[in-house]
C-alpha cells in the first residue's frame, strides 16, 4: 500500500509541474490574518480568452491540494472532466479553530464561522475577479473539514454545486442538516461521500448513517455516490476517493462508454440523436462548456442506429454532424446512408459524391465515398 501511496503522489507531482501553479499569502480580513494558498490554474490558461472553468476549493490544502490538482490535471488531460482550476488553503496550524462549531446546534461559531465567512465572502470573490472561474463549483475536504463543507450546503442559495466529502468527523446534528437540505434542493447537486472498512468506529458509524439516509431520497436534482473502500486507512482513503469522486461527478462529460452504450443508448425508445444533444446540453447547462461532440460519441450512435436498425434516425445525425464537423465528409456521410436505406438510391449516390471536396474523419475517407457511390451506381445502373 505504500509503495503505492508513493507512486501515487509522483503521478500528482509530476501532473502539476505541468500545469500552473502559483503558492501566494492571502490576507483575511475576517480572519484577522494571512494564510498561504495553493492555486492550480489548467494547462495552457490564457486569463484573455473567453472561457470559464470550474472552481475546486480545497481544505485541508496542505495535504489534499496536490492530490486533488493532480487528479484533476490528469482527468482533464484525458478529457474525463473538464479543465479546472483549484485553491487550496493551508489549515496545518488552524484545522481546529477553523473548523470550530457549537456544541449545542453543531453550527460553526467564533474562529469557525470567521473561517466560513473567510471562504465564501472572500477566497471566492478573489478567484471569480482574478481568474475565469463558472458557475460551478466543487468543495472538498477530509476528515472535520469534509464534515465542515456541509455548512455551505445549508446556505439558501449555497455557493457549491459538487461536495466531496471524505471520512467526515461529523458534528452531531449534522446527518439531520443534511438529509433535510438535499430532499429539497431545486438545481443539481453532487454529493460524494466516502468512508473506508479501516477507518475510525465513530466515522465509519457516522458515515453509514448518513449514507441510509441519503439513500433514500428521492430527489431527481440530486446526484449522489458512495463508497467504501476496502483496507484503505482514514489518512489514505482520499487517494482512493478523489479520482472516484471526480469520475462519478463528471460522468456526464465522459465520452459515450461502453455501460452507457449498453445499458442506455441500446434501451432507449426515442431517437438515439436526441439522447446524445441532451448529453451535451447537460455539460453546458452544468458547466458552461459549449462542448464540440466527440467524433467517438457521433460512432456510438451510429453504432446503435445500426444495430436496432432505426435507420431513419440517419437524417438527424446528419445534420447534427453538418453542424459540429461542416468541413468534413461526416454529416453527408449519414445522410447518404439515410437516403440509401430509405429507398432513395440516386439521392444516396449523388450524397456520397458531393462529398469528395471534403475533409476526412474518423475513419471516413473520400475512397469510402466514393466507392459507395459506385456501388449504388453498379446495382442501379445509373
Amino acid at each position: 500500500m505504500k509503495s503505492v501511496f508513493c507512486f501515487l503522489l509522483f503521478v500528482f507531482s509530476f501532473n502539476i509541474f505541468e500545469a500552473q501553479v502559483v503558492y501566494e499569502p492571502f490576507h483575511s480580513n475576517k480572519l484577522g490574518e494571512s494564510r498561504e494558498i495553493k492555486i492550480q490554474l489548467p494547462r495552457g490558461y490564457n486569463n484573455d480568452v473567453k472561457k470559464t472553468y470550474p472552481l475546486f476549493v480545497v481544505l485541508d490544502g496542505d495535504y489534499m491540494f496536490e492530490a486533488v490538482a493532480g487528479n484533476v490535471d490528469y482527468f482533464s488531460y484525458w478529457e474525463d472532466m473538464p479543465e479546472a482550476i483549484i485553491v487550496g488553503v493551508n489549515q496545518s496550524e488552524n484545522r481546529e479553530q477553523d473548523c470550530l462549531y457549537s456544541e449545542q446546534n453543531s453550527l460553526p461559531i467564533e474562529s469557525g464561522a470567521n473561517f466560513f465567512e473567510f471562504i465564501g465572502d472572500e477566497l471566492i470573490p478573489y478567484m471569480q475577479n482574478k481568474y475565469r472561474v463558472g458557475n460551478f463549483k466543487v468543495a472538498v475536504g477530509h476528515g472535520e473539514t469534509a464534515n465542515f463543507i456541509n455548512y455551505y450546503l445549508l446556505k439558501q442559495q449555497p455557493i457549491f454545486q459538487g461536495y466531496i466529502v471524505i471520512s467526515p468527523e461529523l458534528a452531531p446534528k449534522m446527518n439531520a442538516f443534511v438529509t433535510d437540505r438535499l430532499q429539497k434542493f431545486e438545481s443539481k447537486t453532487f454529493y460524494y461521500l466516502a468512508t473506508t472498512t479501516n477507518d475510525i468506529s465513530t466515522i465509519i458509524k457516522g458515515t453509514e448513517d448518513l449514507n441510509k439516509n441519503l439513500s433514500a431520497i428521492d430527489n431527481k436534482n440530486l446526484f449522489y455516490y458512495y463508497d467504501n473502500f476496502e483496507r484503505a486507512s482514514h489518512y489514505s482513503v482520499p487517494t482512493h476517493a478523489i479520482p472516484k469522486a471526480l469520475e462519478d461527478i463528471f460522468s456526464v462529460f465522459h465520452p459515450i462508454s461502453k455501460d452507457e452504450y449498453k445499458d442506455k443508448i441500446l434501451k432507449l425508445e426515442t431517437s438515439p440523436v436526441e439522447y446524445l444533444v441532451e448529453k451535451y446540453q447537460t455539460i453546458n447547462d452544468l458547466f458552461g462548456i459549449e462542448k464540440q461532440i466527440l467524433i467517438n460519441d457521433f460512432k456510438a450512435i451510429e453504432a446503435a442506429i445500426e444495430k436496432k436498425e432505426e435507420f431513419q434516425y440517419f437524417e438527424d445525425l446528419g445534420k447534427l454532424a453538418r453542424d459540429e464537423y461542416p468541413n468534413t465528409l461526416l454529416g453527408n456521410y449519414y445522410l447518404a446512408r439515410f437516403y440509401e436505406e430509405n429507398g432513395e438510391p440516386k439521392k444516396a449516390m449523388r450524397t456520397y459524391q458531393s462529398g469528395y471536396s471534403f475533409e476526412e474523419i474518423g475513419g471516413i475517407t473520400k475512397d469510402l465515398m466514393l466507392e459507395k457511390a459506385d456501388a449504388i451506381k453498379a446495382d442501379f445502373g445509373y
